[in-house]
């Protein structure tokens, strides 16, 4: 289904990255987050710890299902969604925040974008785009066969709505910073309340707008422009301020996708019935079913035929259950990345901004983070626990954007002798030789490490780093002294808790190459709190107009890959690829990223 592929592209387009959040979570990973990123990307943990022995590589998994049978036209398919946490049921794109949400959203809502290959949007979609870059001017048009699942008529007003209410005053959510937002020009003066309207936004029909920016960005095309309607209509009346609380987000929520919310089992499940307008045309199955399974249940729910099809198979089970019959296992490379954060600094909510004060944080001194990058293992740990299918992760770019991924940055290696040198030198030593290192002033060093509850592997991956860290006399421990479940982990990180000096996380990337979304000086997910002025700097001329000069941009994200290398706010520790598990009798299935409208989801179906 390339929708199912689609959907982690969006989980962050924005940042989407949602949460994106690739939050770590045990074997099952999504991701996000909108910024986002992965879903939310989830905690990562194993079994035992010990992986089978086999080593895996995504490349030798096929990406689309070998089925090529004509779908019956009839039938429900049955999805698992591999997590230990309830989705929060915050279901419209402009509000949620981490990927089991997204989840949940793109069975019923879709891009009005699509994407090619090289990630970057086609007019293959709802929604067609024109880019007049002399005039700094882009048109929108819709296409006029779209719908709502009340049976309204969308039109481009949905289009200008996203955009009002993400960048209204009042606006609760976490996407109002992106630049595909405040290039618009008048959308700064509109989102301080100084202004009622986007002046750059002009309504030429019932399909059409154009809108105007105050600089062309290349990540416009690459994620940037908002690719989601919002039915005004339908919260009529509704304050924008209580709109991600409100019954149209949380219990009867609509889009313009194939299918629609039929019931929702809050943070169980969601039954989605055929949508018969669907403007590509009539879907292949009467509805879908998604439902939250344990990843320690999930085989089980596979090889009994309850479910068809399984979004974040836990990466660390698939070894065991290679062989299982009755299913086809599909690859792909994921856009996302897990790493360890340091808390640099805070957010000023006020500003919307990072405040940047390594000074004053207990991590604040990159030679204790570089000691600590050289005390983990990342290459043992992705075929100890991963089998291969995660692997040591370099640069803050992936290789998801091949192009753009520098895989000649050079990292500091597993190398305990050295992390106890620069410990050394730093100042940090076992001064009441308990075995455990004091600060520079002689004080006890004691770092909380914030971790994610989630699938078998999080307590001995978290158990893994702090073991590789008190092998350099290190005392790290566990926030809480226990790993945390996804939302109340991320409640943490976001505000700052006092309680949290580094953390594992994760990320999913979107489909734009720009990182701006995740460590800019205006950016919500800068978790670590990392601004410097080298680093903005970078960022910001990498979705300037001489970034149009693709080699002018890729110079810039080399210099920001190695400045993240030197820096190191957070370190990355792997790179992911995700195998999951499709029934024989699914068609026109597919893992591709690009678009294809066979591959879509209303073409997707069941065989006799």
């Amino acid at each position: 289904m390339t929708k199912l592929s689609w959907s982690r592209i969006t989980f962050f387009m924005m940042l989407v990255f949602v949460l994106a959040l690739a939050a770590c979570g045990g074997g099952n990973d999504d991701s996000s987050g909108d910024e986002g990123t992965d879903d939310t990307e989830e905690s990562e943990g194993g079994d035992s710890g010990e992986a089978s022995g086999d080593v895996y590589n995504y490349e030798d998994f096929p990406q689309t299902v070998s089925n090529d049978a004509e779908p019956t036209g009839e039938g429900v398919l049955k999805v698992g969604y591999s997590s230990d946490t309830p989705f929060e049921g915050t279901l419209n794109w402009a509000f949620y925040n981490g990927n089991p949400d997204s989840i949940m959203l793109s069975y019923f809502d879709e891009s009005v974008f699509t994407v090619d290959e090289d990630l970057q949007y086609t007019n293959d979609g709802a929604m067609t785009f024109e880019v007049d870059e002399e005039n700094k001017q882009v048109t929108f048009t819709l296409n006029e066969n779209v719908t709502w699942h009340d049976g309204e008529p969308a039109t481009i007003n949905d289009y200008v709505a996203s955009h009002e209410i993400i960048g209204h005053p009042d606006y609760d959510g976490v996407r109002a910073a992106d630049e595909g937002f405040t290039l618009i020009e008048g959308y700064n003066e509109y989102q301080a309340g100084e202004a009622d309207e986007i002046s750059g936004i002009e309504v030429i029909d019932d399909q059409t707008a154009v809108f105007t920016y105050t600089a062309l960005s290349p990540s416009l095309t690459a994620g940037g422009f908002w690719a989601y309607l919002f039915p005004e209509h339908y919260y009529e009346g509704v304050e924008v301020a209580d709109m991600s609380a409100a019954p149209q987000t949380r219990e009867n929520p609509i889009g313009i996708g194939p299918y629609m919310v039929d019931s929702i089992t809050p943070g169980e499940a969601i039954v989605y019935t055929k949508n018969e307008d669907y403007w590509r045309g009539e879907p292949q199955l009467d509805g879908v079913e998604v439902s939250v399974i344990s990843p320690s249940s999930i085989v089980n729910a596979v090889e009994s035929g309850d479910i068809h099809y399984v979004e974040g198979f836990p990466t660390d089970q698939f070894p065991d259950v290679a062989d299982m019959e009755g299913v086809e296992w599909l690859a792909q490379l994921e856009g996302s990345y897990t790493y360890i954060g340091f808390k640099l600094g805070s957010w000023d909510a006020e500003n919307s901004q990072v405040n940047y004060t390594p000074d004053e944080m207990k991590m604040g001194d990159k030679e204790l983070r570089r000691a600590m990058w050289h005390a983990m293992d990342n290459d043992a740990i992705g075929e100890r626990f991963y089998n291969g299918l995660r692997w040591k992760a370099t640069s803050l770019i992936t290789p998801y954007h091949a192009s753009w991924h520098n895989d000649e940055v050079e990292v500091p290696d597993y190398n305990p002798e050295e992390a106890n040198r620069i410990l050394d030198e730093a100042g940090y030593e076992d001064v009441d030789g308990d075995g455990l290192r004091e600060d520079p002033d002689g004080e006890p060093l004691e770092i909380q490490f914030a971790s994610m509850s989630g699938g078998d592997i999080a307590e001995p991956l978290a158990n893994y780093y702090i073991q590789s860290w008190r092998e350099i006399g290190l005392n790290v421990v566990l926030t809480n002294g226990r790993l945390i479940e996804f939302n109340t982990f991320y409640d943490m990180v976001e505000n700052d808790d006092p309680s949290i000096d580094i953390y594992q996380g994760a990320w999913s990337v979107g489909t734009d190459v720009d990182p701006g979304g995740l460590y800019g000086p205006n950016a919500s997910f800068n978790y670590p709190r990392y601004a410097t002025e080298e680093s903005n700097e970078l960022i910001a001329q990498g979705v300037s107009e001489e970034a149009f000069d693709i080699d002018y941009r890729m110079d810039v994200y080399n210099q920001w890959q190695e400045l993240m290398v030197e820096e190191m706010p957070v370190i990355p520790t792997l790179y992911r690829a995700y195998v999951n598990p499709v029934s024989e009798q699914v068609v026109n299935y597919s893992e591709e990223v690009a678009f294809s409208d066979e591959h879509a989801l209303y073409n997707v179906g069941l065989s006799e």
